[in-house]
């Protein structure tokens, strides 16, 4: 998942930096014949990755940073009578979390596009036998 702004690497500025916005064409035929601008692809090494599966999530935070737990509850239906172990936690800022919402947000609507409506009521999704 990439959704990250433009960024462009100088020999003065090793770092990313933001790239500056292009002013719009003054006319359509000169914006048609105007090369197009790739977005950098951003490579990912995902050879160490770690999965993990959870039925569980907490979402608490500070003024500076939004933290989500993730867990197996092993009684997913009603109140567990354990303690539910969390396994991973991701700390994040809030833009990027705004971003993650959004893919998210993406994602979940191209599903239920698909598949159907996806119902998170326990009780409703449970067939009276």
């Amino acid at each position: 998942m990439s959704t990250s702004s433009a960024v462009e690497r100088t020999e003065d500025n090793p770092e990313k930096t933001p790239r500056k916005p292009t002013a719009p064409a003054e006319s359509a035929p000169a914006a048609a014949q105007a090369p197009a601008v790739e977005q950098p692809q951003i490579k990912i090494d995902d050879s160490r990755v770690v999965g993990c599966y959870a039925n569980f999530c907490r979402v608490t935070g500070t003024p500076e940073e939004l933290i989500i737990d993730f867990a197996l509850n092993p009684q997913p239906v009603g109140t567990p009578t354990e303690p539910v172990q969390i396994n991973q936690r991701l700390i994040t800022n809030f833009f990027t979390a705004k971003r993650l919402w959004h893919a998210l947000g993406l994602t979940l609507q191209r599903h239920e596009a698909a598949f159907g409506v996806l119902e998170t009521n326990v009780q409703k999704r449970v067939q009276a036998r």
